[in-house]
């Protein structure tokens, strides 16, 4: 003989879905899939407090550091030209590992897209004068050609900054 169980959030559904965490009874409604299986939206939210260990200062030293080192590295991008596109995700790490050494490895997702947002503040000056440049009537076709570089920039190196500072790093 089985006894029924019911959801521990919603008492008037059946289930025989358990937290694997806590071993609470958990409807689908209330379960969250994760690599090691289910678990009730508690315990998942639990667990991210403990990932997320940014200060408000990280928050600062990241938007500086970020935007300081990609308007260096925009820079640069505009007098190398086709070089660009290996310069680019290089500038994206190092400006992560420099910023993730100023936070204290410290780790939130609002971090990561802080960083990013910073990454491409900084490069966006490179991009948008020789583009108002060429919609006052400048020189057309150089000046476009101009601005494909700290564009390429731009866009390669927000990238990696974010995939670098909010992907899994491999310890050998």
């Amino acid at each position: 003989m089985t006894t029924t169980t019911y959801c521990a959030n919603h008492p008037d559904r059946e289930t025989a879905l358990r937290c694997n965490n806590c071993e609470k009874y958990i409807c689908p409604q209330c379960a969250v899939h994760t690599p090691t299986g289910y678990r009730c939206k508690e315990c998942v939210r639990g667990r991210q407090k403990v990932f997320e260990t940014a200060t408000t200062l990280d928050y600062v030293l990241a938007f500086v550091i970020g935007a300081a080192l990609s308007a260096l590295g925009a820079f640069i991008a505009m007098r190398i030209g086709f070089f660009t596109l290996f310069l680019a995700p290089f500038a994206g790490s190092l400006i992560a590992e420099a910023i993730r050494r100023a936070t204290g490895r410290r780790r939130s997702m609002r971090l990561f897209r802080l960083a990013a947002v910073a990454v491409g503040l900084g490069a966006a000056p490179f991009v948008l004068l020789p583009l108002a440049y060429i919609f006052l009537g400048g020189q057309g076709i150089r000046m476009f050609i101009a601005v494909i570089w700290p564009l390429l920039y731009l866009f390669l190196a927000v990238s990696a900054t974010y995939y670098r500072l909010a992907g899994i790093e491999l310890r050998r």
